[in-house]
């Protein structure tokens, strides 16, 4: 089959469209004909050199995809082949194949192409696993996430507002808030020319908000927890504003803050089922009724992956970029 590999770690450049082996099915796999496969900011981490696939896990990029089953390891029971499906990936993804766990496939949801279903899984895991599951933000809160136009961005808002959330998100141009404010963004702050701590305190009557989604890291740390209410918790999943800072913790003891951080990839098969299966139960009914629609910016043949890699660097999408074999 033909997969893309990355030839040495470096820039987009690096990523060749090559002849590579078939994935074997082991035990409680699915074997799954890729339709579209979604790309993560984590896939240009390593292409760097940097976040290396688990252990046992494919050696090439792509974290979550969607197509049809054309072979299922034993003591499978669920999936068939002809199913179409979407899917969680340890690895794989940018390739015409992939071997992955049972229990991280989804049904394609109602109303949602093959293609476009590809670009739920990475996110709507993400998401649905921090900011609900363990940061357990209800109805009535409040939300901030930052990078509000990204992939995980598009998705947070709108299953916030499903759930009765006042949503909050920074971006870096007008063009981003209008996309983030027409997929229900209740307040929108242009984090180039706004200081984001100020305006949440101005719109939340000085109390800040419940819980933040965070991929900046070290940059945003100090001003996250100025950001956040009384109990209030914020949940770092990426430092592309770096992981070494300063900060005075004192308000951590005075408002009773929670600081967590996790990734994805990382987390066991078992892990990850438990995942999935709450993103089915909870996630997958608002996307079959509308309130949560695929954002997808680009589509592009896995053969220009490369170029998907420049696009998701420059930050200049809105949405999810996918790759289709």
């Amino acid at each position: 089959m033909k997969a893309v590999e990355i030839t040495n770690p470096g820039g987009p450049e690096v990523l060749k469209l090559q002849e590579v082996d078939e994935p074997e099915v082991n035990e409680g796999e699915v074997l799954i004909k890729v339709e579209a496969a979604g790309v993560n900011r984590a896939d240009t981490l390593q292409r760097k050199g940097f976040h290396p696939p688990p252990k046992g896990a494919s050696p090439f990029l792509g974290l979550e995809c969607s197509g049809t089953v054309i072979g299922v390891g034993r003591s499978v029971d669920r999936w068939k082949v002809g199913d179409q499906v979407c899917a969680l990936l340890s690895g794989g993804g940018y390739a015409e194949k992939v071997a992955v766990p049972a229990g991280q496939v989804l049904p394609v949801p109602k109303g949602i192409s093959l293609t476009d279903a590809a670009s739920f899984p990475e996110v709507a895991c993400t998401v649905w696993s921090t900011v609900f599951m363990m940061s357990h933000l209800t109805a009535g809160e409040t939300f901030l996430v930052h990078g509000g136009s990204s992939g995980i961005g598009t998705f947070a808002i709108q299953i916030a507002k499903y759930y009765g959330i006042r949503v909050f998100v920074t971006a870096g141009s007008e063009e981003k808030l209008t996309a983030c404010k027409d997929l229900g963004a209740d307040v929108c702050i242009n984090y180039k020319t706004e200081d984001f701590v100020a305006r949440i305190k101005e719109e939340t009557g000085g109390k800040g908000v419940d819980v933040i989604l965070d991929n900046v890291g070290g940059a945003y740390f100090q001003r996250n927890l100025n950001s956040l209410n009384v109990d209030g918790r914020l949940f770092i999943i990426g430092f592309q504003g770096g992981a070494i800072t300063e900060v005075n913790l004192s308000s951590i003891l005075a408002r009773r803050l929670t600081v967590q951080g996790a990734g994805l990839r990382s987390r066991s098969p078992e892990n990850k089922a438990v995942i999935v299966a709450e993103v089915e139960k909870l996630v997958w009914p608002a996307i079959e009724a509308g309130k949560v629609k695929p954002i997808v910016y680009k589509t592009l043949p896995l053969s220009e992956a490369a170029e998907a890699h420049r696009i998701m660097e420059s930050s200049v999408h809105v949405g999810k970029i996918l790759l289709i074999p």
